[in-house]
């Protein structure tokens, strides 16, 4: 069976002020396209499909778009909600929109309950796990401490009981939404770290032939049988150097697992460059991304006047201005952010507590911390399915 693997297409989100709703569709076109040209059996969108949980109208109108495409080429679809998504929002419909197809899977009890496809080798269950966000389905799948891994371990045993229960030879494939331990995140993923700990091991997923993940905008392989896909498009500069492509898996007889890179259209190249001002405008060196999207790194000691209208004279899709002038970590000029950079939410709380009274928290401190960061984020999250 011939499997395409896509996920996070973020429909609605823009790209720093440029509006991506176009790039967006001509990715659905080459989505569509591959499945026709290369005779994909099924199509899997692990996540992420919008980018907000109240999706703007251009969004959802192109969504629908891409919906009657794949319906009207007879090929099913299996895709699951993201963390970006408004669950109960995507899945509303989804036992009419399943006789054409397409089949939302955006409700964590089902779990357990494949979408089966056959091939002239036999029957293939597809499992869907949404992105559970552990707070809200805790109850659901009865751990007692809400985290990531107790929650995908426990969708897992239910995708593992259930197909037990089906024929010898019956392969499978999950579609999860999660961050898995050796996936190279970048900056524009939300952050669902719970209690400090936002990874699980890919180990969670054993027993079944092919992981389809989500979450994670590059395209990476943590083994031959674990996947992510990474986005369509890119949507921070962070993503420069990635290669945005889509998964054409082919899953043999025997559960074996082969897989090949097919591209996503390229709206316009990154480049993040880095420099003084004069330095980046004089450059012969940097010619090659004067048709870039380009974040400028200005190392200049004080900041240049105009510096955004002199840089957009030879790169005029300059998108991002940073300053980051060149000096010594104990200069006391260093800015706030920078010494904020790339520690977390707990981290920085810790280091409150420990400049305001001499000493850092201790260890029931730590706790009493990360279930704060972690109420407040679950709370978040319940809000903004409800609006």
């Amino acid at each position: 069976m011939r499997l395409l693997h896509t996920s996070d297409w973020h429909l609605g989100r823009s790209f720093h002020r440029v509006n991506m709703l176009g790039a967006q569709a001509e990715f659905i076109g080459r989505l569509v396209a591959t499945v026709r040209e290369r005779a994909v059996d099924a199509v899997v969108v692990s996540g992420d499909v919008y980018d907000r949980a109240v999706p703007p109208l251009a969004a959802v109108e192109l969504f629908d778009d891409a919906l009657h495409r794949l319906a009207d080429l007879g090929v099913p679809t299996v895709m699951i909600s993201g963390n970006h998504d408004s669950a109960r929002r995507l899945g509303v419909g989804a036992g009419l929109i399943g006789r054409a197809g397409i089949h939302l899977r955006t409700d964590p009890s089902a779990a357990g309950t494949p979408v089966v496809l056959a091939d002239a080798h036999g029957e293939v269950a597809f499992y869907g796990l949404p992105y559970l966000e552990p707070a809200l389905v805790k109850d659901e799948f009865g751990v007692e401490r809400a985290g990531h891994e107790a929650v995908l371990a426990a969708a897992m045993d239910r995708v593992r009981a259930d197909l037990a229960t089906r024929a010898p030879g019956t392969r499978s494939v999950v579609l999860a939404h999660a961050f898995v331990t050796g996936g190279e995140p970048s900056d524009s993923e939300r952050d669902i770290t719970v209690g400090g700990v936002a990874a699980v091991p890919a180990g969670v997923f054993d027993g079944v032939d092919y992981v389809a993940l989500g979450h994670l905008h590059g395209c990476q392989t943590l083994t031959e049988r674990v996947r992510y896909s990474g986005s369509p498009l890119p949507y921070s500069f962070s993503e420069a150097q990635h290669r945005k492509s889509m998964w054409l898996v082919d899953l043999g007889q025997d559960g074996s697992v082969s897989a090949e890179r097919v591209d996503c259209p390229v709206p316009r190249p990154l480049a993040r460059i880095r420099g003084t001002l004069e330095d980046l405008l004089a450059d012969p060196e940097q010619t090659r991304h004067e048709e870039s999207w380009v974040e400028a790194t200005l190392t200049d000691p004080v900041r240049p006047a105009d510096p955004m209208a002199r840089l957009t004279e030879r790169f005029p899709h300059t998108l991002s201005l940073v300053f980051d002038p060149d000096r010594t970590e104990d200069d006391p000029d260093v800015s706030y952010a920078r010494r904020l950079a790339g520690r977390s939410d707990q981290q920085i709380a810790e280091d409150f507590v420990a400049h305001v009274r001499g000493a850092g928290p201790d260890a029931h401190e730590q706790g009493v911390l990360r279930d704060a960061f972690d109420a407040v984020r679950a709370d978040e999250t319940v809000r903004e399915v409800a609006r």
